[in-house]
């Protein structure tokens, strides 16, 4: 919940930056000096965001599963036992399906 509502105040304070960003671009385009770098407040409002949002999707993010040899030999092991038999193995017969063309006499 906490990493869904850090994402939410990012996404909003990512927007926020956006609109402030071409809120001053069209004023200094008003005033007919196009060149200008932004305000520090939108630069720094823009990285707070990112910073947020990532720590939002590492807060939301599920538990790293244990990546061993052992482990994946565990896994393995019980997909096995359930069906041992191989994926292809299940062929069914189409052949009905698709009629067959009328030979020409």
């Amino acid at each position: 919940m906490l990493g869904g509502l850090m994402l939410v105040v990012a996404t909003i304070a990512l927007l926020h930056a956006a609109y402030s960003t071409y809120e001053h671009l069209s004023h200094l385009k008003a005033l007919g000096r196009p060149e200008g770098s932004l305000p520090n407040d939108i630069v720094f409002e823009a990285a707070a965001a990112l910073v947020l949002a990532i720590v939002g999707a590492t807060v939301r993010s599920p538990p790293l599963r244990e990546v061993t040899w052992r482990s994946e030999m565990k896994r393995r092991a019980s997909e096995e036992e359930e069906d041992p038999r191989m994926s292809f193995a299940n062929f069914a017969q189409r052949a009905g399906i698709v009629p067959k063309a009328p030979i020409p006499s």
